[in-house]
């Protein structure tokens, strides 16, 4: 990638929970304490040892200001269904500063940001940040209903111009991303994250260039085990190390 990459060294720091709530009946935010120094910006997500389990969480960062750091996840595991039930005061060792991010210089004019599920709290960040450059930012989110649906306060409080897609047409349009107004009107560039059958149809369907966020299963969460390894036009890359966050122009489709 080219411009402002956003790669940092890994640190591995304990975090205090200082907050832990629930925005919908899965999805949780987490807000906790401690040394954010090593996260370079969005995209990137951490990994989090959690008590009585082998492998590390690997969750995207939605927020960094500070000491503070604020991570989205939906409880959809035993491992989650732990996070979402800890408490104020417990600690967490977590490594920081993981994967590629997004590459902000290439926003353009006027950048649309593509999320779905839980793939919105990274984007919350990367608006966070695009505002701060004084680009206008669309937002699409995609739901599949209305009770699922959180952060589009967020979004606007940002001052982004935002639309919201559910698949039972519970709450705007009736649809995917891909059916938002908001993606069929221009943009200089486009940014998304979310499950793996929305990045295809955002990949099929865009008409200008953009960056895609995958998940894959990690084992290590920094490049050494090979576990995550996708095939890409020139060859192979680690979701973990060298994603999540892949250009359009290198991603390779398999049926």
């Amino acid at each position: 990638m080219t411009g402002e990459v956003h790669r940092s060294l890994m640190k591995q720091s304990v975090f205090t929970i200082t907050e832990n709530r629930a925005l919908t009946e899965s999805v949780f935010e987490m807000s906790l304490r401690g040394d954010t120094s090593a996260i370079a910006g969005p995209g990137q997500f951490v990994n989090i040892r959690l008590p009585g389990f082998y492998l590390r969480r690997p969750i995207s960062v939605a927020k960094a200001e500070g000491d503070v750091l604020t991570l989205t996840f939906k409880s959809v595991g035993h491992g989650t269904e732990v996070m979402s039930k800890m408490q104020p005061g417990e600690e967490l060792d977590i490594l920081t500063g993981l994967g590629n991010g997004y590459d902000l210089p290439s926003a353009g004019e006027c950048p649309l940001l593509l999320g779905g599920g839980v793939g919105v709290p990274p984007l919350l960040y990367l608006a966070a940040k695009l505002r701060e450059k004084g680009l206008p930012v669309d937002v699409v989110l995609g739901f599949n209903t209305a009770s699922e649906i959180f952060y589009r306060d967020e979004f606007e409080a940002l001052g982004c111009r935002v639309e919201v897609t559910t698949a039972d047409g519970s709450c705007g349009t009736k649809g995917f991303v891909t059916d938002a107004g908001l993606f069929r009107e221009w943009h200089s560039y486009f940014y998304t994250c979310g499950p793996l059958q929305m990045l295809k149809a955002v990949y099929e369907k865009s008409s200008c260039d953009g960056e895609f966020s995958f998940e894959e299963r990690m084992g290590c969460g920094f490049g050494a085990c090979m576990g995550c390894s996708v095939k890409v036009r020139d060859g192979y890359k680690r979701i973990c190390k060298d994603g999540p966050v892949l250009r359009k122009e290198e991603i390779l489709w398999e049926s």
